[in-house]
C-alpha cells in the first residue's frame, strides 16, 4: 500500500467569487476554506506531506493559518506562477521520481479520504488517474447561440481533482507542455499529451469546486449533510 504527496495549488485570486480576496480564505462554519481542505489530507495516514503553492503576497497569511490550525503535513509553501500550470510545476519539481503526487485544488474541501485511496491505488497500477464523475444534464453543441446538435452524454464525465500520477510520467509530460508552450487546463491533459492511457475513478457530487458566491450555499448544505 503506496503512501502519497499532494500538491494543493492555492495562489489564485478567484475572481469569480467577487469576494475581493483570495476565495480560500473565505469561512465556512467559521473556518477558511483552505483549511477544511488541507485537514483531509492532514488526518489521512497514507498522506506523506502537502506543498501548498501561494501567492508571495499572502505567505504570511497562510503561514499564520498553518499554524493557528495545527496543520503539520505541509512541508513546503511554495510561490505560485502565472497560472495554475505553472504554480503546480513549481511544486512537482521539488518531488521524487517514484512517488505518486495528487494534484488538488484548494477550492474543493469536500473529497472523501476513502476516494483519495482508491485513487491513489489506481495510480500505483496504471501510473495516472484521475477523480470523474458521469455528467448528468443534457449537453448541446451551440455555435454563435445556435445549438448544432446534442451530444451523447452516456461517455462523458465532469474531471474533478484530486488528479494522481507518477512523478517521472508528470514531470514528462510537464517536459512536452513547456517546450511546446502549451497551458493545459488540468494536469491530465498534460499526460494526455504524452498518449498514455489516463484512468477514472469514480467520484461523488459532492466534490465540488467552490468557484461562484451561489457555491457557498451549496458548500454549507454539503457540511450540515455531512455533520461538519
Amino acid at each position: 500500500m503506496m503512501n502519497y504527496q499532494v500538491i494543493i495549488p492555492a495562489a489564485g485570486q478567484g475572481k469569480r467569487m467577487k469576494a475581493g480576496k483570495n476565495k480560500l480564505f473565505i469561512e465556512l462554519n467559521r473556518k477558511p476554506i483552505i483549511i477544511h481542505t488541507l485537514e483531509v489530507f492532514e488526518v489521512d495516514p497514507r498522506c506523506e506531506g502537502i506543498t501548498l503553492v501561494v501567492h508571495q503576497n499572502e505567505m504570511e497569511e497562510f503561514t499564520h493559518l498553518l499554524k493557528s490550525y495545527h496543520i503539520t503535513k505541509v512541508k513546503s509553501l511554495t510561490i505560485g506562477g502565472k497560472e495554475r500550470h505553472h504554480s503546480v510545476f513549481n511544486g512537482l519539481i521539488h518531488l521524487q521520481n517514484e512517488e505518486i503526487v495528487l494534484v488538488h485544488d484548494g477550492a474543493r474541501p469536500f473529497i472523501k479520504q476513502e476516494i483519495i485511496h482508491r485513487l491513489v491505488d489506481c495510480a500505483m497500477k496504471s501510473g495516472a488517474a484521475i477523480v470523474a464523475v458521469p455528467v448528468k444534464d443534457t449537453i448541446k453543441k451551440v455555435k454563435e447561440g445556435q445549438i448544432e446538435g446534442t451530444i451523447d452524454r452516456s461517455s462523458l464525465w465532469a474531471a474533478q481533482t484530486p488528479q494522481a500520477f507518477n512523478v517521472s510520467i508528470l514531470l514528462d509530460a510537464y517536459k512536452k507542455a513547456n517546450d511546446e508552450q502549451y497551458i493545459g487546463t488540468d494536469e491530465a491533459s498534460l499526460v494526455e499529451r504524452l498518449s498514455l492511457a489516463v484512468e477514472i475513478v469514480e467520484g461523488d457530487y459532492d466534490n465540488i469546486k467552490l468557484t461562484t458566491p451561489e457555491d457557498l450555499f451549496f458548500a454549507e448544505a454539503i457540511m450540515k449533510k455531512q455533520n461538519k
